[in-house]
């Protein structure tokens, strides 16, 4: 093995390693983040509140928009993983209130 494919095989290696540690930091920010939907969800079903707030989530989708292009991520991308998680948060709401 060249002195270059070691070297560049140890900087993969440490791309590698942080790719792995950010996917443990997504996986306990959604879980944090679906702990407290879903007490959102409990309260909501106790004082029968609707399972979906539209002008919430319309400006939630505009923020993620704004911060996506501040952190250099593409805006769309953004905007779909957040309509997904808020999806998900809706069903679980509905499921709660029946």
């Amino acid at each position: 093995m060249t002195d270059a494919i070691a070297r560049a095989s140890e900087v993969l290696k440490e791309h590698r390693e942080s790719i792995d540690r950010l996917d443990a930091i997504l996986v306990y920010t959604l879980a944090e983040r679906f702990k407290h939907t879903k007490a959102v969800g409990r309260l909501k079903a106790e004082h029968d509140l609707p399972p979906s707030d539209p002008a919430r989530e319309a400006r939630q989708i505009e923020r993620l928009e704004w911060l996506s292009t501040e952190a250099d991520l593409d805006p769309e991308f953004a905007k779909k993983f957040l309509t997904f998680i808020i999806s998900e948060v809706i069903r679980h709401h509905e499921k709660m209130q029946k």
